[in-house]
């Protein structure tokens, strides 16, 4: 990308971005953000023209942020220095102030010629669809690359980057633009790992009987790197996050000795399937363990509105949980300042509206995203329709592709609109951009 602007075939505003070439002044300083050479002892009765360029960072962001989404894919493409605004926390930040940022679910899948990508955009349309893009293999990425990724994938979200996280490559998917770019692949070869970002960083844990290192990824630098071992190596594991703790949820115990009883073997699998462990980012320190009450096994869990929501299974039934992840300070009495004092408690919510006594297996697998104050839960893969049949009861239009969506607020399921057909074994994840 060019370090400068080009202005030929751009708007007025992107093309204001350049200042007159023809204008030269021996007497200039260098401005302290935008690094742009302006006059100084000029005149009070002159007039200089204003451009774009010749703003500060912070007064840039603050235009850049109010244009509307239409206009977001072409920010990017004026020059590197506006590329990278874009790309900050700041510019996402700022949108989210003005209210200006929507909210979106991305489910993506492979076929046998390329890859879907479909979105649901939540706003005030109860009727809403999901809309669905499709991507040839290219140079960089390759049919069986698309494969290998989405069978046991990862889907993590940078603001409107998604990174497709496989178990030994990876690629981000382009919101605004389209594109699909191949990324550097995990240190270690994991499967059904843990995922969530944190600071516009993703980390991952679990998946891997080798290690139990913690890696953190850098969108920018496209590196990864260790961070952390974990208490445990899990298998089968569920990542979220909330007020910069990483959470690894769930999972079966890798490693078991062979010398261990049936019995103690079975307790301490159990103690894993029902488990949270908490990784501080910023402290890089592991805090105290939590379980999900009544046991069961996770089958799906997600971050929204600052609380993890999970999903388990009693073989038969399941429960559904909230898990108050808001870090509660109290005032230390010797030096005034704020200390954390821990989180709050569990609360069970209504079970989402599915079959009871149908027994949850391989065969049947949950994907669940937080977005906004919503929970989305997706029935991503299996035969809900084969299950029913042996249970003897009605079909009740349940299929693969079902979703439902909980209000935290009112503490309602409800029906959304279902996956689109093409959409199978799908990944899901909340995008805001």
């Amino acid at each position: 990308m060019s370090q400068s602007c080009n202005s030929r075939h751009f708007s007025w505003l992107m093309k204001s971005c350049f200042p007159n070439p023809n204008h030269t002044s021996p007497n200039s300083f260098s401005h302290p953000h935008s690094h742009i050479r302006l006059p100084l002892n000029v005149p009070d009765h002159c007039s200089l023209p204003t451009t774009v360029s010749s703003l500060p960072n912070d007064l840039l962001l603050e235009c850049l942020s109010r244009v509307p989404p239409s206009s977001l894919p072409a920010l990017s493409l004026v020059c590197l220095r506006w590329a990278r605004l874009v790309q900050s926390p700041y510019f996402f930040d700022l949108r989210r102030r003005l209210g200006r940022l929507e909210n979106f679910v991305f489910a993506v899948s492979a076929t046998d010629s390329g890859l879907y990508a479909a979105s649901l955009r939540f706003h005030n349309d109860a009727d809403a669809l999901w809309k669905v893009a499709f991507f040839l293999p290219n140079d960089a990425v390759s049919l069986g690359s698309f494969h290998g990724l989405l069978s046991h994938a990862r889907l993590s979200a940078v603001g409107h980057r998604i990174f497709i996280i496989g178990r030994n490559s990876m690629v981000s998917y382009d919101t605004w633009s389209g594109t699909v770019v191949a990324r550097s692949g995990m240190i270690f070869h994991r499967k059904k790992f843990a995922t969530a970002v944190v600071s516009g960083k993703i980390y991952a844990a679990g998946g891997g009987s080798r290690t139990s290192a913690v890696e953190e990824y850098d969108p920018d630098s496209d590196t990864w790197r260790v961070v952390a071992h974990g208490p445990r190596k899990r298998y089968g594991c569920i990542g979220a996050s909330v007020d910069g703790v990483f959470y690894v949820i769930g999972g079966l115990k890798i490693g078991a000795s062979v010398d261990e009883s049936s019995r103690a073997a079975n307790a301490e699998a159990h103690v894993y399937a029902s488990s949270m462990d908490l990784y501080d980012v910023e402290a890089r320190t592991w805090l105290r363990s939590r379980a999900v009450p009544g046991g069961g096994c996770v089958v799906a869990a997600c971050a929204a509105a600052g609380h993890v929501y999970v999903l388990a299974s009693h073989a038969v039934e399941l429960s559904f949980w909230r898990f108050d992840a808001r870090r509660r300070t109290t005032s230390n009495s010797n030096n005034g300042s704020s200390v954390n004092s821990g989180f709050g408690e569990w609360c069970r919510l209504k079970s989402p509206p599915l079959l009871a006594q149908v027994r949850l297996d391989s065969t049947v697998r949950f994907s669940c995203v937080g977005v906004g104050v919503k929970v989305v839960l997706v029935q991503v893969t299996g035969c809900i329709d084969d299950l029913l049949r042996r249970s003897g009861r009605g079909l009740r239009g349940l299929r693969e592709g079902l979703v439902l969506l909980y209000d935290s607020a009112g503490g309602d399921w409800s029906r959304g609109a279902d996956l689109p057909e093409v959409i199978r074994h799908a990944a899901c994840v909340s995008v805001e951009c």
